[in-house]
């Protein structure tokens, strides 16, 4: 459908439903903005945040019957 098709159809609905097809189009834009915002994920983005003890490979004492 081409936009003046598409402009013909809506100007041929009673003001209730032109209102209808407005707020409609809002909610588009909307939810189009909110996608917009989620980015992709960089390699390292984490790097140094999360810290390992160095014992941290080491087995532990509760498990040492089975070891």
């Amino acid at each position: 459908m081409t936009t003046t098709n598409l402009q013909i159809e809506i100007n041929s609905l009673p003001i209730a439903l032109r209102q209808g097809v407005a707020d409609f189009v809002e909610f588009l834009k909307i939810k189009h903005q909110n996608t917009q915002k989620v980015k992709s994920r960089e390699f390292g983005y984490a790097k140094g945040k999360i810290k390992l003890s160095d014992d941290f490979d080491e087995p532990l004492e509760m498990f040492s019957a089975y070891i």
